[in-house]
């Protein structure tokens, strides 16, 4: 009797697991909550939805992302409002600050992003005026590049002014006749390149890699002086190009105290700015949501990833 009371539940359980239709890695208990910042570049929104992807459909966690300045997300460790920032272009004010000072943040080790920050001007600017790549031959140039925002002086057109950015100190130690116009975001900064490309306009513009655009327009980098260790301690004093960046990863101390698997899969990301141009390439180019980007990238590369998700 007991052998038969047993075999309704067991093959009742049999049957529920066999037709739930269920897609394997797909988890149905949440097991907490993990909060992500989103910053305004869509490198960083593709990294974050594979995150999110994984968090969500291999670990079961719960995944609440918000759009917020970096500066803000950085203050919001102390609040708990935010557990991870998944790509930090080196803000040593706000690490010294927040991790070394207050300990409400560390770093979770690096994305295997490599970043680059410079000036850039189209490629067919640097095909007519092959000089032009040459910071110490910009004032000759500065007139092509004269807006109704900088009157005689040549524009720099930056993004959103909370990016990294030493323009303004640059162009003022350089003894540039320029000035530098905000564009207020990365999608205007892609606008400005297609629409210079397209329509051969000058444009002198901050820019950044990784970053999609490079695969769709051809861009030149201008040569400022070398970066030397030490040489952008002064923000006020800065003479020099940025940094080659290693982008790390921030999360709050709590999170990396008590996150337990969802902490040990962010530690353990790392992937390739091909990786992340391609996602975000998705998004931009072929119109994807950055949740069915991260579905298709994930699909494709479970090489890359699967080491990822802690064991």
């Amino acid at each position: 009797m007991r052998t038969k009371t047993l075999v309704g539940p067991l093959l009742a359980a049999l049957l529920l697991t066999s037709c739930s239709g269920a897609e394997p890695g797909t988890i149905a208990q949440a097991k907490g909550t993990v909060n992500i910042d989103i910053h305004a570049w869509v490198g960083y929104e593709a990294q974050a939805a594979v995150l999110a992807y994984l968090l969500k459909n291999e670990l079961g966690y719960k995944v609440n992302t918000r759009p917020v300045k970096e500066d803000q997300s950085w203050r919001d460790f102390q609040s708990g409002k935010v557990d991870v920032i998944v790509e930090s272009w080196g803000h040593n004010d706000l690490k010294k600050e927040f991790i070394e000072d207050k300990k409400v943040a560390l770093s979770a080790g690096l994305t295997g992003n490599k970043g680059v920050i410079g000036w850039y001007v189209p490629e067919w600017m640097a095909k007519k005026y092959p000089d032009i790549t040459d910071y110490r031959n910009l004032n000759k140039y500065a007139s092509l590049f004269r807006t109704d925002k900088t009157g005689n002086a040549g524009q720099v057109l930056d993004g959103d002014p909370t990016f990294v950015t030493n323009d303004e100190a640059l162009v003022k130690n350089l003894g540039l006749n320029y000035k530098v116009v905000y564009s207020g975001s990365e999608a205007a900064l892609i606008k400005a390149a297609q629409n210079a490309t397209r329509n051969r306009t000058p444009l002198l513009m901050y820019f950044y890699e990784p970053q999609w655009l490079f695969t769709k327009v051809r861009l030149v980098k201008v040569a400022l002086p070398a970066y030397a260790v030490g040489c952008d301690a002064d923000p006020a004093k800065v003479a020099c190009d940025y940094p080659p960046y290693l982008l790390d990863k921030i999360v709050s101390r709590r999170f990396a105290e008590t996150g337990g698997p969802a902490y040990e899969l962010v530690r353990n990301f790392t992937w390739t700015n091909d990786d992340q141009n391609t996602v975000a390439s998705s998004m931009i180019n072929d119109k994807l949501t950055a949740e069915a980007a991260a579905k298709r990238w994930v699909a494709e590369n479970k090489i890359v990833w699967k080491d990822w998700i802690p064991r």
